[in-house]
Parts: C-alpha cells; sequence; structure tokens
C-alpha cells in the first residue's frame, strides 16, 4: 500500500467541531443529524459525531451505512437522498428515516415495509425555491403528508424537511424557515397531530443558529460539513466569528517526485488537455515548479486546493499529478519532500472514496463519550 497521498483526521479537532455544533442547536432546541458522506461513511468519523451527541446519523449512500453498522457504530441512520424504487428493499433493511418527495416511492416503501415486517420514517421534502428535491406544490406536500398518515400504517410521518443552497445556492433565511414552519403547521392541522421533525436544511442553515434568527418551530438540522471540516461557512461565507469551528482537521499530504525550472508556457500547438479541457496559461518566463504524486484521480479539482505553506500556489495537473509552482517557497523542495493541503468539500469526497488512499487518525479517544 502506497503511504502517500495521505489523508489525516485529527479526531480531537472533530470532536471539538461536533460539540461547537451541536451544543448550539441542542440550545435552540434543534437536534442534530451528524452527516457522514463527505468522508465516505468512515465508522471512526461517525463514532465521534455519536460521541458528541448527534441524535442521529445520515449519509445519501447505502454502502455507508452498512458499512458502519457491521463496524458497530449504533443508529438511527437518516438516508439523506431520496431513494430509488430499486434501493427500498436497503432503505427498510438499513435506516430508520429517509427523505422522500414522491407518492409512488412511499406507496412502494409501504410495500417493502410490510414484506419485512418493519415500519419505516419518513420526512417528506419541500422544495422552497433551491429546485432540487420536494414537492413544489404546497397543497400537494400537505395531501401527501395525510395520506401517508391514513393510508400507510407501516410508513410513519416523522415530519416534513427543506433542502436550501446545494443545488440552487438558495440562501437560508428566517423567512424561509417561517415558510417551512408554516406548511407544518399546515400539516399538522390536517393530520391532527404535532410532527415530530421539522428540518431545516443542512450546514448552511446553522448560520441563522450561529446568528440566533433561526425561527423557533425548527428542531432538525442535518448537518455534515461544518463539523468535518468547518470551511464553507467561514470561508466562501465568509463568517468570521465562527472561529470556534477548527478547519485543519482533516489534513492532506503528497509527496514530491520532480523539482525543475521550466516554462510557464506550453511550447507549441495546442489541443486539449486529458479532461476534454482547453487551459489559459499565463506566461511568466522561467519559474521553479515541482510534481507532487497526487492528481485529479485522488482529489478532483487540484487547483482549489489550500496549501499550508507561504509561496506555494497549485497551477494544475493531470489524472495523477499535481504541478505547483515554488519559485516563491522558502523552503527549497526537494524530491522526496511532503507537502501539505487543507481541503474544500469536494476533496474530502473524493479522496475518501479512494481504496488506495492512506487515511490515518490522530487522537482516537475522541471516539469515546
Amino acid at each position: 500500500m502506497r503511504q502517500y497521498p495521505q489523508l489525516e483526521f485529527d479526531l480531537a479537532l472533530l470532536r471539538s467541531n461536533a460539540d461547537a455544533v451541536i451544543s448550539r442547536c441542542r440550545g435552540m432546541g434543534i437536534r442534530v443529524c451528524g452527516v457522514i458522506k463527505g468522508v465516505d461513511g468512515l465508522p471512526e468519523a461517525a463514532r465521534v459525531l455519536r460521541a458528541a451527541g448527534a441524535a442521529e446519523l445520515g449519509t445519501s449512500r447505502l454502502e455507508q451505512v452498512a458499512k458502519c453498522r457491521a463496524a458497530g457504530v449504533p443508529g438511527p441512520w437518516l438516508l439523506i437522498r431520496i431513494p430509488g424504487l430499486t434501493e427500498l428493499p436497503d432503505v427498510v433493511a438499513l435506516c430508520e428515516t429517509s427523505l422522500q418527495s414522491e407518492w409512488p416511492t412511499l406507496l412502494a416503501l409501504e410495500e417493502e415495509c410490510l414484506r419485512q415486517n418493519k415500519t419505516h420514517r419518513v420526512i417528506v421534502m419541500t422544495d422552497l425555491g433551491d429546485l432540487r428535491e420536494g414537492f413544489w406544490d404546497k397543497d400537494e406536500l400537505v395531501d401527501v403528508c395525510e395520506r401517508v398518515e391514513r393510508e400507510l400504517p407501516h410508513v410513519q410521518l416523522a415530519g416534513i424537511g427543506v433542502n436550501l443552497t446545494c443545488y440552487g445556492s438558495t440562501k437560508p433565511t428566517p423567512e424561509k424557515m417561517n415558510e417551512l414552519v408554516g406548511l407544518a403547521r399546515q400539516v399538522e392541522q390536517r393530520i391532527g397531530r404535532k410532527l415530530e421533525i421539522v428540518s431545516g436544511g443542512a450546514t448552511s442553515s446553522f448560520t441563522l443558529v450561529h446568528w440566533g434568527t433561526m425561527p423557533a418551530g425548527v428542531n432538525h438540522l442535518r448537518i455534515g460539513e461544518a463539523i468535518l471540516l468547518g470551511k464553507d461557512l467561514q470561508v466562501d461565507w465568509g463568517i468570521r466569528d465562527m472561529d470556534y469551528l477548527r478547519m485543519d482537521a482533516l489534513t492532506l499530504r503528497a509527496e514530491v517526485v520532480e523539482v525543475k525550472d521550466k516554462p510557464t508556457y506550453p511550447i507549441g500547438e495546442f489541443a486539449i488537455d486529458a479532461f476534454g479541457r482547453k487551459p489559459v496559461y499565463e506566461d511568466r518566463g522561467i519559474r521553479r515548479r515541482a510534481i507532487l504524486a497526487l492528481g485529479r484521480a485522488d482529489v478532483g479539482e487540484l487547483e482549489s486546493l489550500i496549501p499550508r505553506e507561504p509561496g506555494l500556489t497549485v497551477i494544475g495537473g493531470s489524472s495523477d499529478h499535481c504541478i505547483v509552482d515554488v519559485e516563491d517557497c522558502p523552503r527549497r523542495l526537494q524530491v522526496g519532500d511532503i507537502v501539505e493541503f487543507s481541503l474544500c468539500y469536494s476533496h474530502m469526497l473524493y479522496a475518501t472514496a479512494r481504496s488506495d488512499m492512506r487515511i490515518i487518525f490522530k487522537n482516537q479517544s475522541a471516539q469515546e463519550e
């Protein structure tokens, strides 16, 4: 097994993030589903989130649920991607709850629950403008919720939920959350009881918890990135007073395999690169550059990697090579040296899904309650 590239998890820092997020949500009466899809359902990360008080664990991949259950990670489990009809046997077998947005799927879910002699909880999704999953017609949402309540004895209506930001980049606001709460009240009036769950979204909705503007009535969030990386809200959203979230719980390391002075502008006629693109190059003369044994196959987009060393800039690469400008790097890099990066969400998603990525863990005691 290759030693590099290497992805290190500091579980103590991960636990610190989980404690910070979950305690702030708890203070506003909000339960947290700890989402581990971004780390390919690693049991070590799942245990940290449960130890920190996550009410349940969530992922979009049933294989990850199976992996964690086999490793002895306790549920309950929430499937956070609406399932296909072919997945329903595993949904019922592996998960206590799932997100749903289609009446035909709910009907098939009832039949599968009957076959397995089990019950299954659902959160029916509404679309408040992000244009991903969920009922757009709000009257239809209320009608379907009532039909689940009245007509599906093995499918339990746990609540309703929404997703924001992930596709349409629609910002969670108090107005959006109040709209969700209003829909929940309509459903409750129709079915004659209180819903257990009003799920207000994912990491982006944690901003309302941070600012203290989350409306009463939202009592559930599905949070992954804010705990695993802590980057999006602090860096991409520019929220400067959220430094209780550590952004260095994960460290990517790669090995230098070449260091040479080369031109910065390719020589010859241009075609396309290995990924069918036509990059634009800047002629900066001869500069020192290093190649790392790390590629797009390992982490996806290379250019958005965040070097932890000054004077080091990722300028491109290919499937298995990362090309880094090191002309201004105080450390005179040599073949065999190791460089470190912080990650964006997509890098984490790619890297943890690679079977040949070496993953190591620090401070394993953070998995304990």
